[in-house]
């Protein structure tokens, strides 16, 4: 009760525009997911305020907000999150500031043009949300990302221009290195099994057939039906190695290759993908590069021969 109270007195705050003022002179600003907070850094860097909802090993599909989190909706000045169905649990917070008119709430993934989306197989109606995984798509959303700064702040323009420049050339640069590494991987080989559907649009960029136990949100179950197709899928191609994600439960990937053993054929956990957050800020997979790099190094290991 405590958390739908405070979601209503927030809400109530955000639409009557009684948000907390900033003390520092810094924009505030809150954004969903690691991959879009990483851009609005690099883009602003200290000309705003950051506040990540889902950080690393968190899953956005099934998320619900804290009271933390509520409060940093009130101050903010402006709310990024991906959109597309994505963040589930927050349609409803969002859908309600979007109508106050009091704050810009922008879904950046929705700004990857519709020919460029992905059907979610489960819903002929939506899309699926996991763009970032293709450089080439992600930066519409980092345009979005740029252009939602520059109408919040026009007195940063300049800066905002020249350094979301340098980060567009730089997702250019990450593809043509994930393209050279998944060269490595002979295209029959190429099969990619992961715990869950967020990999599809890096197996269409790179040549990957993509399977998964759960569909495109975790939300969804694993069926028996499910785990024995795959299983006989891969005893049948002899796939090397499966696949678990930081932020889902690998009781499932651990099932297919428990099941693939008792078949007679042994695959072996290539290790963890980084599909719906990045990795500690510390780590190598704290930033959205990073985390990219890491997981293309990871299948590509994983999978040659």
């Amino acid at each position: 009760m405590l958390l739908r109270f405070s979601l209503i007195t927030i809400l109530l705050l955000i639409l009557t525009g009684c948000t907390a003022p900033a003390t520092d002179g810094r924009l505030r600003v809150v954004a969903t997911t690691g991959p879009i907070a990483d851009a609005v850094q690099a883009i602003a860097g200290d000309r705003v305020a950051l506040h990540t909802l889902l950080g690393p090993g968190i899953d956005p599909h099934t998320y619900l907000a804290t009271e933390s989190d509520l409060f940093a909706l009130q101050e903010a000045r402006l709310i990024l999150y991906n959109g597309l169905h994505l963040e589930a649990n927050l349609a409803r917070v969002f859908d309600g500031i979007k109508q106050s008119g009091t704050i810009p709430v922008i879904a950046v993934a929705e700004a990857v043009p519709v020919e460029m989306r992905l059907r979610w197989e489960d819903d002929e109606k939506a899309y699926d949300p996991h763009v970032w995984h293709d450089p080439r798509r992600w930066r519409y959303a980092v345009i979005a990302i740029r252009d939602a700064l520059i109408d919040l702040d026009p007195d940063g323009r300049t800066i905002y221009q020249q350094r979301s420049e340098q980060y567009l050339n730089d997702l250019q640069a990450l593809d043509a290195d994930l393209r050279a590494l998944a060269e490595q991987v002979p295209p029959e080989r190429r099969i990619l099994v992961t715990a869950h559907d967020a990999f599809h649009y890096f197996g269409q960029a790179y040549g990957f057939r993509v399977e998964a136990v759960q569909g495109i949100s975790t939300a969804s179950e694993a069926s028996a039906a499910t785990i024995r197709d795959l299983t006989t899928l891969v005893v049948t191609e002899r796939i090397p190695a499966i696949f678990v994600e930081t932020s889902v439960s690998p009781r499932t990937i651990e099932a297919v290759q428990s099941a693939a053993r008792a078949a007679g054929h042994e695959v072996r956990v290539g290790g963890e993908l980084y599909s719906d957050s990045l990795g500690d800020a510390d780590g190598p997979a704290g930033t959205y590069f990073g985390m990219m790099r890491h997981n293309m190094q990871t299948i590509v290991a994983a999978l040659m021969p």
